[in-house]
């Protein structure tokens, strides 16, 4: 059967269907939106990636996006709170082309990271997680500075359990505990200096999508290029991407690669 965003969106709709909800479909962006009445609040699913998953993954691609949705709309109908549930705020990495606002417009509360990510802070409820924004830290009587502290020194207490692997003289480094915060990792830089003191050539760092983290030891021309295919990889199959770029690494600077065809790499 050749999937199309006809037979997608029907089959989202089809599972996703309740008597409080609503759909609307977005022709030109090629986007599903379900909302919930009651909240008002909803989740907009971009249907080219998921098709393109399908393709290899079948109902399993569905499966997932159903859950995710699910879990979205269900941690909307609940009031966050901030107080209290400190240890349960963590910096998210994202795209800079990510929205910078929510639906309602309300701005989210972010940081500078590179010319190609951007950090936002988000309240995690279990399964799924609210990104803050201005009006949450409002009600709360929270300032930025009391949020950025608070996810800096949680993300700092995750794990960093590595899998090595070495391809063409290259050692590669993966961090994948799908805990949601895996990319996030990239903002503990007393682990960032730890591994700096581990590699013998360029340290570099990708973060393809949300739930992957990898660091590289370059110790030849060839490991820019086998990195630059990983990332773009990565990045095609990942259910939140980031960047498809790599950052080299140096004296907690963090300077974006382009690869400028084979074996040859520049910042």
């Amino acid at each position: 059967m050749k999937m199309d965003s006809k037979k997608m969106k029907k089959a989202l709709q089809d599972r996703l269907e309740k008597d409080n909800r609503e759909f609307s479909f977005d022709r030109e962006k090629d986007q599903l939106r379900v909302v919930n009445k009651e909240t008002g609040k909803g989740i907009t699913i971009s249907l080219p990636g998921i098709i393109a998953k399908w393709q290899e993954q079948k109902e399993k691609a569905i499966d997932e996006v159903v859950y995710y949705v699910e879990e979205g709309l269900e941690a909307m109908t609940g009031e966050p709170v901030l107080s209290g549930h400190e240890r349960n705020i963590f910096p998210v990495i994202r795209s800079t082309s990510f929205p910078s606002e929510s639906k309602e417009g309300v701005p989210f509360l972010t940081d500078e990271h590179t010319a190609e990510t951007r950090i936002y802070y988000a309240l995690d409820l279990g399964n799924t997680y609210r990104l803050i924004d201005e009006e949450l830290l409002s009600k709360e009587g929270w300032d930025r500075g009391r949020i950025k502290e608070t996810a800096l020194f949680n993300v700092r207490s995750l794990s960093v359990n590595a899998k090595k692997d070495q391809v063409a003289g290259n050692d590669f480094y993966f961090l994948n505990s799908n805990d949601g915060y895996d990319a996030s990792r990239i903002l503990n830089e007393s682990f960032l200096r730890e591994m700096e003191e581990k590699v013998d050539g360029k340290m570099a760092i990708a973060v393809p999508h949300q739930d992957v983290l990898i660091i590289c030891d370059i110790k030849n021309d060839t490991g820019y290029d086998v990195l630059a295919q990983m990332t773009m990889s990565f990045f095609a199959s990942g259910r939140v991407p980031i960047t498809a770029l790599s950052f080299l690494y140096e004296d907690g600077e963090l300077e974006p690669i382009f690869i400028l065809g084979k074996n040859r790499a520049k910042k």
